[in-house]
């Protein structure tokens, strides 16, 4: 049987904050070949008046070996390395907000397929504060508030931030495998409870669907941990997370804010993160916006399907977007 990883896993992926915070591995910087091949295809989209997302991979195709070398490596960093990169390069000066916009989508298409973010069908997102707090609907990337670790609804989520904001905004990462090996070490008796399958209030499903926090499949372990989904899917299923059950999900949230394991970092104007959310949870800090509305924190965001995504278990279906059209009820969302 190996439905359950017993080991402690020793691969890049399983990381420490406080080991890596001061290394410079995990931020790859574009070189001036990157960025010349870049600005040509950017040409390109705007001789044909094309901004993102109306455009596809072939509006601007990129043929460029040593170009496509470099997207290899990334990717395959994201699979088979620490399982997020920070790439650095872009001026956000010398770039307009929707050249910006269509340099970091031309990425992403070089990457992977863009998935829909949202039942309205976006592929590119802006995550701002611009939401009104106190209707149910409005999702937390859409306030100015702390919001808790989790993954998304892709095999990778991207953030090209345009601006900080006045204070605050720390982007905080966590390696899901980090968080296994603590469970393992010291709380092994909980184990079990996580590759146990958990009613999901997944976006884009009318009624919550059943998945595991933990998979071990095909030499692999992938993650899926939004917690406030299965608080949710529990009561609309009128099913009770029982006090283990609580005890764990407690666990697991604690074991993820242990300041020693996370990684945080401020993304400067420019600065793209990617993220593989099979091994990677994400979270932000609270912030504070400046008075000027046109200096408010912005971000863009992408959801990416990816040609090179790990193999995912029957009972642990892959979520690659949010289908187009469907609403959801009952639901305070996440990301």
């Amino acid at each position: 049987m190996n439905t359950i990883l017993k080991s402690k896993i020793t691969n890049k992926c399983a990381w420490v904050g406080s080991e890596i915070a001061t290394q410079t591995d995990w931020i790859y910087q574009l070189s001036p070949h990157m960025l010349t091949v870049l600005e040509q295809a950017l040409e390109v989209l705007e001789a044909k008046n094309l901004n993102a997302p109306e455009f596809e991979k072939q509006d601007a195709l990129i043929e460029d070996a040593k170009f496509l070398a470099q997207i290899e490596y990334i990717s395959n960093e994201l699979e088979n390395g620490y399982g997020f990169i920070v790439i650095r390069g872009l001026d956000a000066n010398q770039y307009s907000e929707a050249q910006l916009a269509n340099l970091y989508y031309l990425l992403g298409l070089q990457m992977g397929s863009v998935v829909t973010q949202n039942a309205r069908g976006d592929l590119l997102g802006y995550v701002e504060n611009v939401g009104d707090k106190n209707k149910k609907m409005t999702r937390v990337y859409e306030t100015n508030e702390y919001l808790p670790y989790h993954s998304d609804l892709s095999d990778v989520v991207g953030l090209l931030s345009i601006r900080k904001a006045k204070q605050g905004g720390l982007s905080s990462i966590v390696s899901s495998s980090t968080v296994y090996n603590r469970i393992l070490e010291q709380y092994p008796e909980y184990l079990g409870y996580f590759y146990h399958s958990a009613w999901y209030d997944h976006l884009g499903e009318v009624e919550p669907s059943l998945s595991p926090i933990f998979s071990y499949y095909d030499g692999k372990l992938a993650c899926r941990y939004l917690r406030h989904y299965i608080e949710l899917g529990h009561e609309r299923r009128n099913i009770p997370l029982s006090q283990v059950q609580i005890e764990a999900l407690n666990l697991f949230d604690q074991i993820s804010h242990d300041p020693n394991l996370r990684l945080d970092m401020m993304l400067e104007p420019g600065d793209i993160q990617f993220c593989n959310n099979y091994c990677v949870m994400h979270s932000r800090s609270s912030f504070e916006d400046d008075e000027d509305l046109t200096q408010h924190r912005k971000l863009l965001r992408l959801w990416l399907k990816m040609p090179n995504s790990r193999r995912l278990a029957k009972d642990f279906p892959g979520r690659n977007g949010i289908p187009k059209g469907l609403g959801q009820v009952g639901l305070l969302p996440l990301s």
